[in-house]
Parts: C-alpha cells; sequence; structure tokens
C-alpha cells in the first residue's frame, strides 16, 4: 500500500496532474496523513511543480491562515517543508493583532531549529498587490503573544542573508495545504515551500 507521500508524488508526476485530484486526496486525509504528505516533498522541482499546479487555485486569505473567530494573539500553527537541502522542516506560526491594531494583517515568525541563529524571522502577513495574504518580512509586528521570541528586525545579524526584503506569495493546494514561493526585491526565487494546517 502506497503512503500519503507516495500518492502525492505520484499525483503530481503525472503527466498532466490536475490540481482538483490533488487536492480530493489532500482533504481525503486526517491531519497526520496530510503531514506526511506534505512532508514527502523533497527539493524545489517537486514543490516547483505543486506552485504551478495551483496557479488558477482560488486566492488565499488571511481568513485562510487564521479563522476570523481565532481570538487575537492566539497562535495557529501551520507545520511546513520548504525546499532546501538542509533545516526544511519548520513552522509558520500566525496569530491575528491585538484589538488596538489593524485588523487586515496577521503577525507571525518562524519557529524551526536554527532559529537561535538566524532570527525568527517575524513578518507581517497582509494584501499586496494581487495576493490577498502575502508574508511580507520587511515589516515586523509591534507586539507578539505570550511565549513567542522576543521581536528582531530582519535587516540586521544574519537575519539579513535570509529575511531581508523578502515577501512569500501562497498558493492555494487544499482546504488545509498551502504552497509558497519567496521573492526579493519582486523577484521570484527558486525557493518554495509546502505549509499543512491542523484541522
Amino acid at each position: 500500500m502506497m503512503s500519503p507521500g507516495d500518492r502525492l508524488f505520484a499525483l503530481l508526476r503525472e503527466h498532466r496532474p490536475e490540481r482538483e485530484a490533488v487536492a480530493a486526496f489532500l482533504d481525503s486525509l486526517d491531519h497526520r496523513g496530510r503531514l506526511a504528505a506534505v512532508r514527502a516533498l523533497d527539493g524545489s522541482v517537486i514543490q516547483q511543480r505543486l506552485w504551478e499546479l495551483c496557479a488558477e487555485a482560488p486566492p488565499v486569505t488571511l481568513a485562510d491562515l487564521v479563522p476570523p473567530q481565532t481570538p487575537p494573539l492566539r497562535e495557529v500553527i501551520w507545520y511546513g517543508k520548504n525546499s532546501l537541502p538542509a533545516c526544511s522542516l519548520f513552522e509558520k506560526r500566525f496569530c491575528r493583532p491585538s484589538p488596538r491594531h489593524a485588523a487586515e494583517e496577521l503577525w507571525g515568525y518562524n519557529h524551526y531549529r536554527l532559529a537561535w541563529l538566524t532570527g525568527p524571522g517575524y513578518f507581517v502577513c497582509h494584501p499586496e498587490g494581487d495576493a490577498l495574504a502575502a508574508i511580507d518580512y520587511r515589516r515586523v509586528p509591534p507586539e507578539h503573544p505570550a511565549g513567542w521570541p522576543a521581536i528582531q528586525p530582519n535587516d540586521r545579524g544574519l537575519a539579513r542573508f535570509v529575511y531581508r526584503d523578502l515577501v512569500d506569495y501562497l498558493r492555494r493546494v487544499a482546504r488545509h495545504v498551502l504552497v509558497g514561493r519567496a521573492t526579493r526585491h519582486g523577484k521570484a526565487l527558486p525557493n518554495f515551500f509546502v505549509l499543512c494546517r491542523e484541522g
């Protein structure tokens, strides 16, 4: 019997993969199965294929990332797998702003093993251009939930080599799965990632 990861690979390797078939397969799994499938997508080739497949998917919204009923400053975790050869597992943790700040944005940071070295990679997620939810590392939130690391700018120390001037864009794969691509100064980078939320 094929594992969730093997099955997802098989769908994406078809001559003409169908976005609807990929979405239906991922939506049929429980969180554990979806996470296993997402984390099996190693490298930029297969993740780029998924990114291109989802070009016509409905746009990702702020409400997709953090459900509107979520209280302010309550974290929502998206489990990620990026296309880098090392330290590819990470989490993007989002929250709604506190009531005294803008409602049309989310705050967040990257939680992963080397954050102690490069910094937590704080960001503000907001509409930008045609994107309804762009992850913008050029901005950092003014505060954070209890338990999150101290906010650090992304243009200092080692963080500047990772996060400076970075904006991530997202595409919908399935109900609880997204694919993203990094850009810098408006130029698309060969760096992709897949996100999976429990739900």
